[in-house]
């Protein structure tokens, strides 16, 4: 009887077409929220031409800066950027603590 490999994908992140993570989510979420803009926009009486024009133009950007995000941050892209916010004094180490509070006193 023949063996197959099960769960071959376990530990490792999504991926589709080269976007990772959570970048595949705001992809299709962005994309999706896209075209129910343009659907509601049609339903109340928006000319054709603009709808068109503002969903071909919408959807460009977001794969645009979607794919861009995903090549430079990576996987772990958003913790990245959330995590260059300052944090409190009390979070910072010691001996950066000192470093910074003797520039200040040269200043």
């Amino acid at each position: 009887m023949a063996e197959y490999e099960i769960n071959k994908g376990v530990g490792r992140s999504v991926e589709f077409k080269g976007l990772k993570a959570q970048y595949l989510f705001i992809f299709a979420g962005g994309l999706l929220a896209m075209f129910i803009l343009v659907a509601v926009l049609y339903m109340a009486g928006v000319n054709q031409f603009l709808c068109l024009v503002l969903g071909i133009a919408g959807a460009t950007i977001i794969v645009w800066k979607t794919f861009s995000m995903n090549k430079k941050y990576g996987q772990h892209g958003l913790m990245k950027i959330s995590a260059r916010k300052n944090h409190p004094r009390y979070l910072i180490n010691r001996k950066r603590m000192r470093s910074l509070l003797k520039r200040r006193k040269g200043a």
